[in-house]
């Protein structure tokens, strides 16, 4: 009996299931987002009922429904969810730029009328309506005094607050200090002013002037301090919370002594969101009105006392130059104003690289 060997055939190996699936086309989403807009100005123009703002508003609505239902079609509805709720995230970016680039465009196409010497070492004083001349060099000298000496009393206090309450205090006492400072987060920059008035102008600075209430910038600059406060003490308190609590226990297995340890380890560590805490009180110090307008009373000429006198503010001039029926008021007050932004900006670029630099120093 013979057996006949036949070769043996391979059958071919089974193709692996593929993990590609079908996607939209790159060019799809914005051929959706021009037709969003143009059938959305069609809609608005046509009907008559509104403006470029409108159209933008009911594109984008489109622009939305239009992504899902295509999404939908060709790649399945959970991936048509993820590309929606994607494209409002976006949008949500875009809207929340798209106010301070506002912002910067205009203070920088209005604000560069008066950059010029005469603009940042004149005065107002002896400047007439009709007078194209006339500078803030008077606000810049009060800001900078105001804000400074502001800075000076508010951070060493807000500092040790935080650091009571951080590491020090127990109980009711501490919860009733943050509850206070939260309170204080709140108030409005007028009360803080009328507070000065009512305390220091009306009753502390009569001894000192003769008997006779007397605005300052000193006066201002503590109702500045009052609204820097609370601002200091949340940020400098979350700043410490968030050190790494096994820096302080190796700290205390070494023998280092609490006071130390704070100064030495958790300061630095917690500092540069310390920095920007305080950056963002100056931030908000230089910016207010009314405590100046009420305490500090504002003024035309140059005062370089902060403790005698009348003393104005960039935003105390804004504000007066803003209101003025001067045709040439309008530019004095946007170059002052770019000029307030410019200052608080390289104050705070200043601090983050001081910051910075101490910390790599270590």
């Amino acid at each position: 009996m013979t057996t006949t060997l036949t070769p043996h055939r391979s059958r071919p190996a089974a193709q692996p299931p593929t993990l590609r699936a079908r996607r939209l086309p790159k060019w799809l989403p914005p051929v959706i987002a021009l037709g969003a807009l143009l059938v959305a100005a069609a809609i608005v123009y046509g009907a008559g009922i509104g403006g470029p703002v409108l159209v933008v508003v009911l594109g984008a609505l489109l622009y939305l429904a239009g992504l899902f239902a295509a999404a939908n079609a060709v790649e399945g509805r959970r991936a048509a969810r993820n590309r929606t709720w994607s494209a409002l995230i976006h949008s949500a970016f875009v809207l929340a730029v798209l106010p301070l680039a506002s912002v910067v465009w205009t203070l920088l196409s209005k604000g560069t009328q008066r950059l010029d010497a005469d603009f940042f070492l004149t005065s107002m004083n002896n400047i007439g309506a009709r007078d194209p001349n006339g500078g803030a060099y008077h606000a810049i000298v009060g800001t900078l005094e105001q804000v400074g000496i502001a800075t000076l009393i508010t951070v060493p206090i807000g500092i040790l607050c935080a650091i009571y309450i951080v590491e020090y205090g127990r109980g009711r006492f501490a919860a009733a200090i943050r509850f206070f400072v939260d309170v204080m987060t709140g108030i409005p920059s007028i009360v803080s002013g009328l507070f000065i008035l009512a305390f220091w102008v009306l009753v502390v600075s009569p001894y000192f002037n003769d008997g006779r209430p007397g605005f300052s910038g000193f006066a201002a600059a503590l109702a500045l301090s009052v609204l820097m406060l609370p601002t200091v003490v949340r940020s400098t308190e979350e700043m410490l919370r968030l050190v790494p609590a096994p820096l302080r226990e190796g700290a205390y297995a070494l023998g280092v002594p609490k006071w130390k340890t704070i100064l030495r380890v958790v300061l630095p560590t917690a500092l540069p969101g310390i920095v920007t805490g305080v950056m963002l009180a100056i931030a908000r110090a230089a910016g207010e009105t009314a405590p100046v307008l009420l305490v500090a009373g504002g003024g035309a000429a140059i005062n370089f006392n902060p403790f005698e006198n009348n003393q104005s503010s960039l935003a105390l001039f804004v504000y007066q130059q803003a209101g003025d029926a001067s045709r040439h008021a309008p530019a004095r007050a946007w170059t002052a104003a770019l000029t307030l932004v410019v200052l608080v900006l390289v104050l705070t670029v200043a601090a983050k690289l001081l910051a910075r630099r101490n910390r790599l120093g270590r």
